[in-house]
This record gives structure tokens, C-alpha cells and sequence, in this order.
């Protein structure tokens, strides 16, 4: 039997766009693939400048375990291999191809060869799939288990609890078969006993899909969860699913289970089936600044500005542009960054949605400690915080926050709480290293 429901907000779904099925968008002009769209190493450029190349051509090989390849969404010459900066303030390579509009295929693609867990891990490396949900984990990387016993349970995260994104909504819709198939090789090469598709059951119609494709399957659960932020948080979908707890500083593996994004899941089937490698994602365009609200097939490395031209434009001058949602989603610079691979959705906000609301004094009415799904006392973290008290961040587990803004959503004096759990995170880490380094000098 499952646990009682964590804590979270309610907020407004507003997933304009969930009946929209994706538009290809033409090809850009020009793409840039960042060395870095994963968490780990960047990746090695395998091309230089004045070099042809193809649709689907290797661009940049994995540098080590903890890396992810890059291949080319358009055939074209590259044009330069230079350092750009990102949204995150961190300067990387990048490689800049402009495209000759033919789109000529790569040789290269081909289905691999598939016989046992070792070369299914393999091909997913190969596939330069990242966690399509959040951060950019490599999905091999989560997928190379030692004892594959350990394994309890994979959890595919249909959930998509952000407001305005529909991304991971539209896989479910449009590419069951590919859902379905990802599982199919979840259980053969990963021997997954109990697999767990979960969707928010605001999204009834791919619920009730995938219990009319796994129906007599005893080893495939459909299950509907409440919609509610952040229902998607790997550690709250763990919680809600199997009653299992990931312990702090640990990985899902450590309760049992692994936890794969839909989307990625269709990514490694079709990759499987045809050997096309991750070159091209949907993303969810929408906001309150965007004259067509829609979902996109666009190539990774496409600058933001095609994308929302694409979308018809702006209907107001956008205050504020974010990847991915209202709740978690980061600030962009500038609209010549580009669809990085874990971008699943554009926001636009106009001056009227984007204007941030003015912080006053915390009145201690426990609403950020009532609202998070850790069970953290945020207010108490600011307070430590502010007071250069680091050793108490440790105390309060600073480090179990997942950084979803429950507590600053609910907070009625505005109060920057998210950002300072952030800003303590970081701190402690500095703080623990100290630690560590002055105890090893005594020894």
C-alpha cells in the first residue's frame, strides 16, 4: 500500500496547448550544439571548421561515463567551434553549422545491434539521450546498474506537472507505440518485474490509452495520480508510487527503483528501431507574450528567436522568457540562445505576468513549511542563511530541497525562499569541503 500524499501546491494547469498536436518547424538557418547539455564532462568535438555534414552525423563523442554525444539536426558546413555563454552564466564550446538547406541524410544511421543488457546500455549512450524532464542526467548513466537486482521498480514519469507544458503529453498521444516499446525493452534487457507509468490524472485520455494497451500485462501498472506540484519531483513520484523513501544524499536506485522520463523512453525505442540518434525534440511554446501558442519539432541547437517567430511572433513585447515552466523553469538571456536538449518548453510573459511582486517582512504563518513536499522549514533555512549560521543549513537538510518553489509559490510576504535554499546549497557545499580538507590536513 502506497503512503499518504506528500505536500505541494495546486496550481493553475493552464495546458493550452495539450490538444496541439506538434508542427515541424522549417529548417533554421543555422544551429548551435553547446559542448555541455548534460550534467558531466562535455562532450569532444569530432569535427572541425569547413567540414561538411549530415542529418543525424556524429558531432561531439562522450568524453567519459558521465557524458552524452551530439549529433547534427541539419546537414550544412561548420562555420566556427568557439565559446558561447549560456543562461547559467557558464561559458562552453560550441559548434555553429549553417545549414545548406538540403538536409541529406547520414550514412552513419543505422539500427544497432541489440543481444543483451550490456549492448542495450550501450545503444542508449550511443542515442545521446539526456533525462528529458529535468537536468540532463545521461540516461545511460541511470540505466548501468550493477546488480540488476536491485532494481524494484522503473517508473515512467508521465506526470508533465508544470503548468503550460504539454511536450511529454503529446508523447503519450501521438507515440504510444513508442511508449510501449521502450517499456517492452525495459523488460527484457533490464528483467524489470514492475514498471510503473505515471500520469497526473489531468490527462485522462493517456490514462486511459496505455491501460487499454498494457491490459493484461501484469507487469505493467497505469497509475493515475493526483495533479499537484510538483507531482513529477523524483523523489515525490517514488514516494507516491511505492511507498519508498530516497534517502538523502542518495539516488533513486537506492529505494528500489529508477525513475525515466516518457519522453526519453520514446527516444531510446526509436533509436532502437531505426538508429536515428537524439537530434531533435518537441518542445511546448506558450505564454502570455506568444501569438500562436503551440507544440514544436525543432533541431537541437535552434536559436529561440526562429522558434518563436515560427510560432507567429510576439503579441506584447516579452518581459521574461523561460525554458521550461513558470515554477522551475530558468530566465534567458537573450534569443539567440539555443534549444538545449533538455528544453521542453518556451515561455513568453508579457510586462503584466513577468513583473516580479515586492518581497516584505515573513509574518511566521508556516504556510512554506505546510506546502513542502520535504517537509523542510524554509523560513528557518532564510533565517541561517542570512546569519552566515552554515552549520545549522546542515542541520535544517538543506540539501533534501529539490528546488520546486512550493515555498515561495504559497509565501504571502513573496519572500525569495527558493533562491535562498539555492544560494544555501551552494554554501554548504563550500562549507563541507572546508571540513573535509581541514580534517584530512589534521590527520
Amino acid at each position: 500500500m502506497v503512503a499518504k500524499t506528500l505536500h505541494g501546491v495546486h496550481v493553475p494547469h493552464r495546458k493550452n496547448t495539450e490538444e496541439n498536436s506538434p508542427i515541424r518547424m522549417p529548417i533554421p538557418s543555422k544551429i548551435c550544439l553547446p559542448l555541455s547539455m548534460h550534467i558531466g564532462k562535455p562532450a569532444t568535438p569530432v569535427v572541425k571548421v569547413g567540414d561538411e555534414v549530415k542529418v543525424g552525423q556524429l558531432i561531439a563523442e562522450a568524453n567519459g561515463v558521465m557524458s552524452a554525444p551530439i549529433y547534427s539536426g541539419i546537414s550544412g558546413k561548420v562555420t566556427k567551434i568557439e565559446d558561447v555563454l549560456l543562461f547559467s552564466g557558464q561559458k562552453v564550446g560550441a559548434v555553429f553549422i549553417e545549414s545548406d538547406g538540403k538536409q541529406t541524410v547520414s550514412e552513419s544511421i543505422e539500427p544497432p545491434t541489440i543481444t543483451n543488457y550490456a549492448e542495450f546500455v550501450e545503444a542508449v549512450r550511443r542515442s545521446g539521450v539526456v533525462g528529458l524532464g529535468g537536468a540532463g542526467f545521461p540516461t545511460a548513466m541511470k540505466l548501468n546498474v550493477k546488480d540488476l537486482s536491485s532494481v524494484e521498480a522503473v517508473i515512467v514519469n508521465g506526470a508533465e506537472c508544470e503548468p503550460y507544458i504539454t511536450s511529454d503529453t503529446r508523447t503519450m498521444l501521438d507515440h504510444p507505440d513508442l511508449v510501449a516499446e521502450g517499456v517492452a525493452l525495459l523488460q527484457k534487457y533490464l528483467g524489470a518485474k514492475r514498471v510503473i507509468i505515471a500520469i497526473e490524472d489531468n490527462k485522462p485520455q493517456c490514462i486511459r490509452n496505455f491501460r487499454e494497451t498494457f491490459k493484461g500485462d501484469s507487469g505493467v501498472e497505469v497509475t493515475a495520480l493526483p495533479a499537484m506540484y510538483p507531482q513529477g519531483g523524483e523523489k515525490v513520484l517514488i514516494y507516491h508510487t511505492t511507498g519508498r523513501i530516497v534517502p538523502e544524499g542518495k539516488l533513486p536506485l537506492d529505494a528500489g527503483a529508477i525513475v525515466i522520463n516518457c519522453s526519453t523512453l520514446a527516444t531510446i525505442a526509436n533509436y532502437v528501431k531505426t538508429g536515428i540518434p537524439y537530434y531533435e525534440k518537441c518542445v511546448t511554446v506558450d505564454g502570455s507574450a506568444v501569438k500562436n501558442p503551440c507544440n514544436v519539432i525543432v533541431p537541437i541547437g535552434t536559436p529561440l528567436k526562429d522558434v518563436f517567430e515560427f510560432c507567429g511572433g510576439f503579441r506584447a513585447e516579452p518581459r521574461k522568457v523561460l525554458y521550461g515552466g513558470p515554477m522551475m523553469g530558468v530566465s534567458v538571456p537573450d534569443l539567440d540562445q539555443p534549444i538545449l536538449k533538455n528544453t521542453n518548453a518556451l515561455l513568453a510573459f508579457a510586462e503584466g505576468d513577468a513583473e516580479p511582486p515586492t518581497e516584505t517582512s515573513c509574518i511566521h504563518c508556516g504556510r512554506c513549511i505546510a506546502h513542502c513536499p520535504m517537509k523542510l522549514a524554509p523560513v528557518e533555512i532564510e533565517r541561517a542563511y542570512r546569519m552566515n549560521k552554515t552549520e545549522e543549513l546542515e542541520t535544517l537538510k538543506v540539501n533534501l530541497c529539490m528546488e520546486c518553489g512550493c515555498c515561495a509559490y504559497v509565501c504571502p510576504a513573496n519572500r525569495h525562499l527558493v533562491q535562498v535554499n539555492k544560494l544555501s546549497k551552494a554554501r554548504l557545499r563550500i562549507w563541507q569541503e572546508a571540513e573535509k580538507l581541514a580534517k584530512e590536513a589534521k590527520k
